[in-house]
């Protein structure tokens, strides 16, 4: 579909889009960029691209896409300093968890002769870096492109359909729409979860010992997405923070009604609510974005 692409950053998502392409033969060539020497070194022994360099501008050079994989706070340096090498025709692209703040940082850097065609695969583990990647990420998973009403349709087409090779649904969506589902979906879930592992780190030191000790299931999956990328959630809550303010002000309602039932015990409300958020869990498993499967998945041999 493209005769090179460039990967500006390389951790999870930068690196399953390496070994996707290479299997589905997306591109005749990956150049790979980063500004960690040692990130950028494992990416070659690990063969993820055809060139490898320090300097994103490079990179980008004879790219006719260019995707760019690095924290959505770092979008907009990335921008100026791709921007006079693009090529004309160039669409540009990214994978970030944030969708207007993304647009506001780099539309006003890039040349009128490229396409930003902004995106976001809805696909991820709690692993980063260059080894983490893996070419199924991708397959079942959502990727939504949230390009303008300027935008080239022409690019929109082709980029749809470069994630469709990859495994993808895609679905086309306003910036600030996606940003207000992914708040509910994805970013409040985080904050929750770095937020209870926080608490527990707070105890005193024999009980912080014994909930490590005696975890259930619940409290180990909420450490898995606790482990995730700091640097990148960090980004998404600052660039994202009305729309995660605006879910997170609706959570602490509910939230509070929830304190009044258990105070008063009133186990019609919980049973209620129980009920409706199991219906919630077997649409997820319904549409194909989860499995249903004993033990949150897990194996049991290998526990």
């Amino acid at each position: 579909m493209f005769e090179k692409v460039a990967l500006i950053g390389i951790g999870l998502i930068g690196s399953s889009l390496s070994h996707v392409m290479k299997r589905e033969g997306l591109t005749k060539s990956i150049a790979v960029s980063s500004r960690s020497a040692e990130t950028l070194k494992r990416a070659e022994e690990l063969g993820l691209g055809n060139a490898y360099s320090l300097n994103a501008a490079d990179a980008v050079k004879g790219a006719d896409l260019v995707i760019v994989c690095t924290p959505v706070g770092a979008c907009e340096q990335v921008a100026k300093t791709i921007a006079p090498n693009l090529q004309a025709g160039a669409i540009v692209t990214d994978v970030g968890s944030v969708k207007s703040s993304v647009i506001a940082q780099m539309q006003p850097h890039l040349p009128d002769s490229v396409h930003l065609v902004p995106g976001h695969p809805i696909a991820g583990t709690e692993y980063s870096g260059p080894d983490s990647g893996f070419a199924a990420l991708f397959e079942n998973r959502w990727c939504v492109l949230t390009p303008d009403k300027a935008t080239d349709k022409a690019a929109t087409a082709k980029l749809k359909l470069f994630w469709e090779n990859c495994g993808s649904h895609v679905e086309i969506m306003d910036a600030h729409h996606h940003d207000l589902v992914l708040a509910i979906t994805s970013h409040l879930p985080h904050l929750i979860a770095y937020n209870i592992v926080g608490t527990a780190n707070e105890l005193e030191t024999d009980t912080r010992s014994e909930v490590i000790k005696f975890s259930a299931s619940g409290f180990c999956d909420f450490t898995r997405i606790a482990a995730s990328d700091p640097t990148m959630w960090r980004d998404v809550f600052i660039h994202n923070k009305d729309a995660v303010l605006e879910i997170l002000g609706r959570f602490s309602e509910d939230l509070s009604s929830l304190q009044r039932a258990i105070r008063r015990g009133d186990g019609d409300y919980l049973f209620d609510l129980f009920s409706r958020t199991r219906d919630i869990r077997r649409s997820i498993i319904e549409i194909g974005q989860d499995v249903e499967a004993p033990n949150f998945g897990r194996d049991e041999t290998e526990e």
